[in-house]
């Protein structure tokens, strides 16, 4: 057996195993990609080196499995929703981001990172990781909700806003030259997008022929979407752009053309999230020098509190001023705010493209995706925690531990089963709330109690319908 395929096989061993193992922590805190990142780092070249990073092989799944994260992410954003006076306070959050981030870099760590690499860790600052949000937000029932709107638009400019910041800034030609290649990318895809409607009756034959046939065993329409997809990374390849750029907008552009398609989605993310992406993240991880990122905490722990003022109190400040969420509820606000924080698909495709102009170092490197895997770490805990732990009565439980009237596994027990308890009643209420047309968010559920009644003989918790 050929060396890649043994490293494909630890890989898919791994991807297998991370969605168990993100089960068993109570209400799917954690999500699974902390798991695959952190294992392709253990089992990586600067670790156990089973994972050979170097096969060409490899990186082609690598890459595939990035294209697919970002296709998927660029499909999931309804484009309507990326316009108004919405669009304009999350592109200006993110604008007001940027001139923070490099401002501080300047000011304060021009000597760590001077000239490119002190615009790519700016760059690395202002992202948000959308691509790996959109499963957890609807793990966690929030897309179509008020969350979801607003994690989707200002997560949409948190990926898209600094993919073209690495075209203009980061290109080594100069930026007449950049800006031409994305005038001529930019032409493609509008001819794309124009072509249905310049032949009409090619469009008329094909559509009938999808239409009919679309899902029988050929999949003809899931080959043409991952066609596009190809496509346009193959173009940004070809034109020096990045290739996350092309995959981006290629969903884009799927939307436009077969919008709200569920089945589509479902396929996509079948072959996307069955084993792509998964390979994508752990492959990535296995690049991390773990020993490497915690030899410099210092780094490690300020990029992480950079990003929380950087992106995440710019977002917090945009929502309050932004008309359109000023009403959210501060938990609300809070979870969107923290929800944008989360940095790593794109920390691994800037500080690669910085690693490979030589402007950055691979310690360095390591270092801030390793930070940026933590926030993918911390913040799924840190939003759940305004749920998870008010429904788990985490305050009872520590008043009831210090007491120690009650043996811990007692304790322990009998609160983890009022989360399981309530778990089951907020799904019952998603369930009937959908039912009545109406999509229902955690957030909502907390606030307003919008639950279905408990059975007779269920016993109600201390505290419970209270506001928290």
């Amino acid at each position: 057996m050929s060396s890649p395929f043994i490293s494909l096989a630890l890989i898919m061993a791994v991807a297998a195993a991370a969605p168990y193992v993100a089960s068993l922590i109570p209400g799917r805190a954690v999500p699974e990609v902390v798991f695959l990142v952190f294992a392709g780092a253990l089992l990586g070249p600067h670790m156990a080196g089973l994972i050979d990073t170097a096969s060409t092989a490899i990186d082609l799944v690598s890459d595939l499995g990035m294209a697919f994260l970002f296709l998927n992410a660029g499909y999931e954003i309804n484009p309507r929703d990326l316009g108004g006076r919405y669009g304009l306070h999350a592109i200006a959050a993110w604008a007001v981001s940027l001139l923070v981030a490099l401002g501080i870099t300047s000011l304060f760590m021009a000597e760590r990172f001077p000239g490119q690499a002190g615009i790519a860790f700016s760059i690395c600052l202002t992202t948000t990781a959308f691509g790996t949000l959109a499963p957890i937000l609807r793990d966690r029932h929030l897309m179509g909700t008020p969350v979801g709107k607003a994690v989707s638009v200002y997560g949409a400019y948190g990926e898209l806003a600094p993919i073209l910041a690495m075209a203009l800034l980061l290109s080594t030609r100069s930026t007449r030259a950049t800006i031409a290649t994305l005038v001529v990318f930019v032409v493609v895809c509008l001819a794309i997008l124009a072509f249905p409607n310049i032949f009409p009756r090619f469009r008329k034959r094909v559509g009938a022929y999808l239409k009919e046939n679309a899902w029988n065993g050929s999949r003809p329409l899931l080959r043409i979407s991952i066609l596009l997809m190809v496509v346009l990374v193959a173009l940004c390849k070809v034109l020096d752009l990045e290739a996350v750029l092309g995959a981006f907008i290629a969903g884009f552009i799927l939307g436009a053309f077969a919008p709200e398609n569920h089945e589509l989605e479902e396929k996509l993310g079948d072959v996307g999230n069955g084993f792509l992406t998964p390979a994508y993240f752990i492959i990535s991880g296995a690049d991390i020098s773990l020993s490497a990122a915690f030899q410099d905490l210092g780094l490690l722990v300020g990029f992480i509190v950079l990003l929380v003022l950087v992106r995440g109190i710019v977002v917090a400040v945009s929502l309050h001023v932004n008309p359109e969420t000023r009403p959210l509820h501060k938990r609300e606000k809070y979870a969107v705010s923290a929800y944008c924080t989360m940095a790593l698909p794109l920390i691994v495709a800037v500080t690669d493209s910085a690693v490979e102009s030589g402007a950055m170092g691979t310690q360095t490197a390591s270092v801030l995706v390793c930070a940026g895997a933590i926030t993918v770490l911390l913040i799924p805990l840190a939003t759940s925690f305004v749920r998870i732990g008010a429904e788990a009565k985490a305050d009872q439980l520590v008043v009831e531990l210090a007491s120690e009237k009650k043996p811990f596994q007692e304790v322990w027990e009998q609160h983890r089963a009022l989360l399981h308890e309530d778990q089951e009643r907020f799904e019952a209420a998603v369930k009937e709330q959908r039912e009545h047309g109406h999509k229902l968010d955690s957030f909502e559920y907390l606030v307003t109690g919008a639950r279905p009644p408990r059975r007779q003989d269920e016993a109600a918790p201390a505290g419970d319908g209270q506001e928290l």
